[in-house]
């Protein structure tokens, strides 16, 4: 396995030295090996690896590329360690989201445009009270894409996307049993906007960590329930 980081290591290495750039093709494998001073059996197991990173794209007949190493690919492998985790740490995602969230809506304060606030107070609209709770769901994620979006950070977005895809489902959960769960999401929606909208980064910081603590302290109380009910069982 030494050998074979050293590899990944390497190849790594030449990318981020700008040898290799997006949608570069690397040179043949026995080339390539020589002029890095490895084993062709490590290159082998460095492209795979790196392939399964969204690194490199292996493509049979044709060679291997470094792909576009945009952010959306990049993070899907973690992606799909929390797909593999999810039953497990959806606690641990939301202490991300605790941590993550709250500096994205102070950036976004900073950095939103009145275009950015303008969609936002529309995509507020297209809800109420009465919206089916995956709805309401569907609109809160794409609420808080808005949000990541207007940071201008492209790692930011992904990377909110990938947690909120892992915690929608508990997110749906307590909009059905949760009493007032909707009303309160609606009203703090507003405030998390209102807070944008005057460039208030503190505030919005303030606002956003009230909205993602509700969520969190009754998926605690759920799991605690479910923890004493196991016991008694």
């Amino acid at each position: 396995m030494a050998v074979t980081d050293d590899a990944i290591s390497k190849i790594k290495q030449m990318i981020q030295q700008g040898e290799l750039r997006p949608g570069d093709r690397l040179p043949p494998e026995q080339e390539l090996s020589e002029r890095l001073g490895l084993s062709r059996s490590s290159m082998r197991e460095a492209v795979k690896a790196l392939e399964a990173m969204r690194i490199l794209d292996v493509r049979r007949g044709d060679g291997t590329y470094v792909t576009s190493l945009q952010p959306s690919l990049l993070l899907e492998a973690m992606s799909f360690v929390l797909d593999f985790h999810e039953s497990h740490a959806v606690l641990e995602v939301f202490e991300v989201r605790r941590i993550v969230e709250p500096a994205s809506a102070a950036l976004a304060a900073r950095r939103a445009t009145p275009e950015h606030i303008a969609a936002m107070r529309e995509h507020l609209t297209q809800v109420d009270p009465e919206t089916p709770s995956d709805e309401l769901v569907s609109h809160d994620v794409e609420f808080h894409r808005m949000i990541a979006s207007a940071t201008g950070n492209d790692y930011l977005v992904s990377l909110l996307e990938t947690i909120s895809s892992q915690t929608a489902r508990a997110r749906v959960w307590r909009a059905l049993t949760q009493e007032g769960a909707v009303p309160r999401t609606l009203h703090e929606h507003e405030r998390i906007l209102d807070a944008l909208a005057a460039g208030d980064a503190e505030l919005a910081r303030a606002a956003m960590v009230v909205h993602i603590a509700g969520v969190d302290h009754w998926l605690q109380r759920a799991a605690e329930r479910e923890a004493e009910a196991l016991a008694e069982g």
